[in-house]
């Protein structure tokens, strides 16, 4: 496509955060349109491309033979061009450091189940990183969602990785479908079990026993259903708390990620709070699957879902599919709490 088809994205719009550019690289990708994203990550404390924003376009130039520029670390504008259609294949790409590798494969993924046949993906660096989803949100909430879709998608972890020192690594299985369903979740239904899992790598146990009792006093389990679990393969020190929610509509997944400074008892209070605000909400879909689902909707049959007040990560979501897609996404309120967010393709 001539520059002329190319789109023009301000990256300190909305949420003005990586998300911008990881959809418009996959759309990029899937429609073979170029862009151009200014002022990126503006106004984060370290602006502009950080690693693994720079990993996600060296790997979406590699799929797409893109020309590129402005891909380094810092850069704050960024020119991406494909000149090919994303073929299957087998892929590996390190992040180098602890970098989210969920996000990447959020940026890969549209493209490689659009491909004429299978492929293999494996991503070292960060599998539990904070403002990321961990690598149990992904498989546990969103794969299944993809099925329901008529994706098939299947992950593992070969081993965890936490900040500083990452060192995780994960496989991913892709089988492209030319049968795609709208997908439509206006009911939770009922609460069938609420469960939760400390993870803990290389810190002393009290730090998870604290986070389990956090828990349990929140959210009213009990210690069996609240099992701690060592990660020995770990590279370093890292925490996790999980808390899984299964209902008629499917699996939800809170998350909240040590940090050192943070409290045991904040981290799990503040995944806690999160459960807590999703069930007074009484809708099928969390705020966080609200933003993943609004792509892949965009790039079937569309679909149809309640979730709780749009955050403005989900908002930003849509505005980025709308430059490149002829879409319609509407985001309407359907009660006290809930939102009704449509993709009409």
């Amino acid at each position: 496509m001539s520059a002329e088809d190319s789109i023009i994205l301000d990256g300190a719009h909305g949420e003005g955060g990586g998300q911008i550019l990881r959809t418009a690289l996959s759309l990029s990708l899937h429609t073979g349109r170029p862009f151009r994203l200014t002022a990126i990550r503006e106004h984060r404390d370290k602006p502009g491309l950080r690693p693994q924003h720079l990993l996600a376009v060296v790997a979406a130039q590699r799929l797409g033979a893109a020309y590129v520029e402005g891909a380094q670390v810092g850069s704050r504008e960024l020119w991406f061009e494909p000149k090919q259609s994303v073929g299957p294949g087998s892929y590996f790409f390190d992040i180098g450091t602890a970098g989210s590798t969920l996000l990447v494969l959020q940026t890969l993924l549209p493209s490689l189940l659009s491909a004429s046949g299978p492929s293999t993906l494996t991503l070292c660096g960060g599998t539990h990183n904070v403002k990321a989803p961990p690598f149990e949100f992904v498989e546990r909430v969103f794969l299944p969602r993809l099925a329901q879709l008529g994706h098939r998608v299947a992950m593992e972890l070969v081993r965890p990785g936490f900040y500083p020192l990452g060192g995780g690594k994960l496989t991913v299985s892709i089988q492209p479908s030319a049968e795609l369903r709208p997908l439509s979740l206006l009911e939770r239904g009922e609460v069938r079990a609420l469960t939760a899992e400390i993870l803990v790598s290389r810190l002393p146990q009290h730090v998870a026993r604290r986070e389990q009792a956090t828990l349990c006093q929140l959210l009213g389990l009990s210690i069996a259903a609240c099992p701690i679990r060592s990660l020995g393969s770990s590279l370093g020190p890292g925490n996790a708390v999980l808390v899984q929610i299964e209902s008629d509509s499917g699996p939800e997944l809170f998350s909240a990620i040590g940090e050192r400074g943070v409290p045991a008892e904040r981290v799990a209070s503040t995944c806690a709070e999160e459960v807590s605000a999703y069930l007074a909400a009484e809708v099928p879909v969390g705020e966080h699957l609200a933003d993943q689902l609004i792509l892949p909707l965009a790039l079937a049959k569309g679909g149809r879902y309640l979730t709780t007040q749009p955050s403005l990560h989900t908002l930003t979501q849509i505005e980025t599919v709308r430059a490149f897609l002829p879409v319609e996404i509407s985001v309407q309120p359907a009660g006290p709490c809930a939102h009704l967010i449509s993709v009409n393709v």
